[in-house]
């Protein structure tokens, strides 16, 4: 059974976009009646307020100069993982997203639920709420391309990742790599044994914005669109 939830937040230079990303974050907390949440801002090679505006957010902050979400991300599990002291890894889920994120109210809710059904890890997908600055093509495109309905999916999104510690621990955890760390620990925890959810039902929102924090990430997937629905 889960004990306790960490939820691990990188964030370089995201003062403007967190707030918003930790307001959604609390409230979800608020919905996991009777278990522990420690919620993590890990602070990278930041220039600007984060650290200030993620405290007064409520979250615990680690700083890195890493410049690296897989860094990143690994900083902020190690973090979760010294809070949860001596409680078993297995009853430990740990969830992510990014700082452009708003997640839903039953967010937590659901990941915590998907890990007492014995699930290892937990893939959801995005919604994207805006987009402006972009053409009409370019939103056929992503919705053509990205799919829809309830059933299982092909994507894996740190915006929307969860997974139970002791399978993160035995996959080696987060790769110290600038992009696509997502996409390396899921595959880590299938490689070694663990049992992978792909659900549409787990859905969170977020931003459409050009300015990249990782190289060929979200970002740069929209980018490819464009060019390619001009």
């Amino acid at each position: 059974m889960i004990r306790l939830v960490g939820v691990v937040v990188p964030a370089h230079n995201e003062q403007d976009l967190l707030p918003a990303c930790l307001a959604s974050l609390r409230r979800a907390a608020r919905a996991l009646h009777g278990t522990h949440v420690h919620l993590v801002v890990v602070a990278d090679a930041c220039r600007d307020r984060t650290v200030e505006v993620a405290r007064r957010g409520g979250a615990a902050v680690v700083t890195i100069g890493a410049r690296s979400v897989g860094a990143a991300r690994a900083a902020g599990v190690r973090e979760v993982l010294r809070h949860a002291g001596p409680v078993d890894p297995a009853d430990v889920w740990l969830a992510t997203t990014d700082a452009d994120t708003l997640v839903p109210a039953r967010w937590l809710r659901e990941h915590a639920r998907h890990g007492d059904d014995g699930w290892d890890a937990v893939a959801g997908t995005v919604r994207i709420a805006d987009w402006s600055g972009y053409g009409p093509g370019v939103r056929s495109l992503f919705r053509a391309r990205y799919g829809a309905g309830t059933g299982p999916h092909t994507h894996v999104h740190g915006a929307n990742l969860g997974f139970r510690a002791a399978a993160y621990l035995r996959a080696g955890g987060f790769a110290d790599l600038p992009t696509a760390e997502d996409r390396a620990l899921v595959a880590a925890v299938s490689a070694s044994g663990g049992r992978v959810r792909r659900t549409r039902r787990l859905t969170v929102v977020t931003s459409a914005r050009r300015e990249a924090r990782a190289p060929h990430g979200f970002s740069g997937y929209l980018a490819e669109l464009e060019a390619a629905s001009a």
